[in-house]
């Protein structure tokens, strides 16, 4: 029998998709929910919540409940500005490291990241979505050699998903919207992307998900950037001085051009989760790949206004996640994303954020 490995939820406070993920495999088995003493009051609740809901114990405590529970992996999942924190600590502990995005929001901790994570030998996956069953058809087309030589990769990934009031609609002489408290509050909608104190725009929180498809499609590392961004759709995005629309051109090895336009549009903007299209050019063909397909369209009398109108079907991307990361810890390799590749995506990121401030073309460096 295959070895089953019991997982320390290390802070549900961000998303609990990922754990609930991880869970949706037979190998792993959530613990225990564990965070530190001094985090407040508001997050001690979202952590209680998740553990009452699986029916495991929440502990103060993250050193002894990795210590005492019999854990192997660490699931790690809070406010991004604590996700290297936590990672390491679990990496230093001996555990095998599943994290949420952002892998962080400075250089210097996804740095540490990687370095702890292969000075430890411990296996690291950050999560993705490239699991999808269109991006692994687009991925199976590449490498078949049935469009030729890439030539270029354009990526629409715009997110249909509100974040408070439209820009513009608020009434004058009210304050600026605070970051961190709109996050907090809007966790119950699932719309919190960039929670922490910190504020995150839409090239920080979301960009991973499209970077990593072109990864995975050109194993090509990027060199050389030019971005331009804006807050256009809400206020909460333009108060704190982030962007929620953007767009990246990328200078990739072996001549690959690639090009990435992304943001969160709204939610009356598509009938479902957003428009997310892979647009590939080779010597001799073309694809256009729906992220989203397979889907269905559900439209029926009475139906809610926030219900998802065109719904995924056929997507397992969780479960292969979790069996990607099973199969790393059985045999040693690498997962579809470790820590170097989480780290020349933030990089990318971050090339990609100094070019929208300068006006300049940047290079990236990992």
């Amino acid at each position: 029998m295959m070895k089953t490995f019991r997982c320390a939820v290390l802070s549900a406070v961000k998303h609990d998709y990922v754990a609930r993920g991880m869970a949706s495999h037979p190998r792993f088995e959530l613990a225990v929910v564990a965070d530190d003493p001094e985090i407040p009051q508001w997050a001690h609740e979202r952590n209680q919540q998740f553990a009452d809901a699986q029916r495991i114990p929440y502990v103060r405590d993250i050193d002894r409940a990795l210590r005492d529970f019999n854990i192997d992996v660490a699931i790690v999942s809070p406010e991004a500005a604590r996700h290297c924190d936590l990672s390491i600590r679990a990496a230093l502990a001996g555990k095998h490291v599943v994290q949420d995005k952002p892998v962080a929001t400075r250089r210097r901790e996804a740095e540490q990241l990687a370095e702890t994570i292969e000075r430890t030998g411990v296996r690291f996956l950050m999560w993705n979505r490239n699991f999808l069953p269109a991006v692994l058809d687009a991925k199976k087309h590449v490498d078949s050699g049935m469009i030729g030589r890439l030539i270029a990769v354009h990526i629409d990934f715009y997110f249909a998903k509100d974040a408070g009031i439209p820009k513009g609609a608020r009434p004058p002489g009210y304050p600026l919207i605070d970051w961190q408290a709109h996050q907090i509050a809007s966790h119950i909608d699932g719309s919190d992307g960039g929670l922490g104190a910190e504020p995150m725009g839409e090239l920080a929180i979301e960009g991973i998900y499209p970077l990593g498809y072109m990864r995975m499609l050109t194993n090509a590392p990027v060199r050389r950037v030019f971005a331009r961004s804006t807050a256009h759709f809400h206020q909460l995005y333009a108060d704190n001085a982030v962007e929620d629309l953007a767009s990246v051109t990328l200078e990739l090895d072996d001549g690959v051009l690639g090009t990435v336009a992304l943001g969160r549009i709204g939610a009356a903007s598509h009938p479902s989760g957003g428009e997310m299209k892979v647009h590939i050019v080779g010597e001799s063909g073309a694809l256009v790949i729906n992220e989203s397909s397979p889907d269905v369209g559900v439209y029926h009398r009475n139906q809610p206004p926030k219900e998802a109108r065109q719904r995924r079907i056929a997507g397992e991307n969780d479960f292969h996640l979790a069996d990607n990361f099973a199969r790393a810890i059985d045999t040693g390799a690498p997962t579809i994303m470790d820590a170097r590749a989480a780290l020349a995506i933030f990089a990318t990121c971050e090339a990609a954020l100094e070019s929208c401030r300068t006006g300049m073309s940047v290079g990236v460096i990992v």
